[in-house]
C-alpha cells in the first residue's frame, strides 16, 4: 500500500504536556436511511472498515498532536481536508494517507472531501475535529441536509444543480428524529449548574438555526463570527460550513426540546417530527 505523508503546522507552540492521538478514518461507501423508507447512497469517513452513516468524531485536547491515517477503500479516488488549512491530499483507491495536525487551537474544525466541492462533502464525507480546553461534558452535532436524487447523482459523476437545492431529509450525527434521542454522543444530558458545552458543525448546505427550549447558552466559539463569542441565546443561526461551540449552565430541571427553528428542518419527506429534533433532559 503507499502511503503519502503531510504535515499540518499551526503557528502556536506546543504544549509541554502534549499526547499524541493515533487513529484512523476509512472512507466507506453504502446508504443512509430515513424513517419514511427513503435511502439514499452515503459516504462517511469512519472509525474502521465496519461502515456507519455517522461519520467519526476526532475529539483532541489543546496542544495535542494529532497522527492520522485516511484509508480510502472507495471505488472513487478521494481528498482530504482539515477546515482552516490550504493543504489538500489525494487519496487514491486503496491507498491511504498520513496526516500530522498540531491541535493548537481551540474550537471545531471540519474535515472533509473537497473534491469537486460541495459535491463530496455533501453526499456525507464531512465529519468533526473537536479540540478542547476543558473537562467539562461534552455534546456533538454534525448537522446536515439530504435532497433526494443529489447523491445519485453525485456517485454517477456529475454535480448536482445547486441553484434548485431543496433538501427534504435533516440529520444530526446521521440520525433524524426519533432516533437522535438515542444518540448518547447528541442528546444533552446533565444536571442543574453543570457546564456543559455543544460543540456544532454545519456540514450541508443550507443555514439552520439550533433553537433551546427552556435555556439560554452562550457562545464561547464561532468559526465565522468571532464577534459573536459571548452572546448568551436561546437560537443559534450556524451557516454551511460554519462550527461553533456552546456553553450551557441550566437553571432548572426538566425535560425540553431542541430544533431546527426552520420548521422545515423539523420534518423528513414533508412528515413532521422525522428532521433535528431532539430534547435536553437535565435532572435536580
Amino acid at each position: 500500500m503507499i502511503r503519502w505523508a503531510l504535515a499540518f503546522f499551526l503557528l502556536n507552540g506546543l504544549s509541554a504536556e502534549a499526547a499524541t492521538i493515533n487513529t484512523s478514518l476509512y472512507i466507506l461507501r453504502d446508504s443512509i436511511h430515513f424513517d419514511n423508507g427513503t435511502s439514499l447512497p452515503y459516504a462517511t469517513f469512519n472509525e474502521s472498515n465496519a461502515y456507519t452513516a455517522t461519520n467519526a468524531r476526532i475529539v483532541a485536547d489543546l496542544g495535542d498532536q494529532l497522527d492520522l491515517w485516511v484509508v480510502n477503500f472507495d471505488s472513487e479516488v478521494h481528498e482530504f481536508r482539515i477546515q482552516g488549512e490550504t493543504n489538500t491530499v489525494s487519496i487514491p483507491v486503496g491507498d491511504s494517507v498520513q496526516v500530522l495536525y498540531d491541535c493548537n487551537s481551540q474550537g471545531v474544525f471540519i474535515f472533509h472531501d473537497p473534491m469537486n466541492f460541495p459535491d463530496n462533502a455533501s453526499v456525507g464525507l464531512s465529519g468533526m475535529l473537536v479540540v478542547k480546553n476543558t473537562t467539562n461534558a461534552g455534546f456533538y452535532w454534525n448537522i446536515k441536509e439530504h435532497q433526494v436524487g443529489n447523491n445519485a447523482t453525485v456517485f454517477g459523476g456529475s454535480s448536482p444543480d445547486w441553484s434548485t437545492y431543496y433538501p427534504v431529509h435533516f440529520t444530526i450525527n446521521g440520525k433524524s428524529a426519533p432516533n437522535i434521542n438515542n444518540d448518547a454522543d447528541a442528546r444533552v444530558v446533565g444536571n442543574v449548574g453543570d457546564t456543559i458545552y455543544i460543540y456544532m458543525a454545519n456540514t450541508g448546505q443550507s443555514i439552520h438555526s439550533m433553537h433551546l427550549h427552556g435555556y439560554h447558552a452562550t457562545i464561547v466559539y464561532s468559526s465565522k463570527n468571532p464577534s459573536h463569542v459571548g452572546w448568551s441565546k436561546d437560537s443559534m443561526p450556524i451557516f454551511p460550513s460554519e462550527t461553533m461551540v456552546l456553553e450551557l449552565v441550566p437553571d432548572q430541571p426538566g425535560e425540553y426540546p431542541v430544533h431546527d427553528h426552520n420548521l422545515i428542518g423539523t420534518t423528513g419527506g414533508g412528515e413532521y417530527g422525522q428532521g433535528m429534533f431532539t430534547t435536553l433532559l437535565i435532572a435536580p
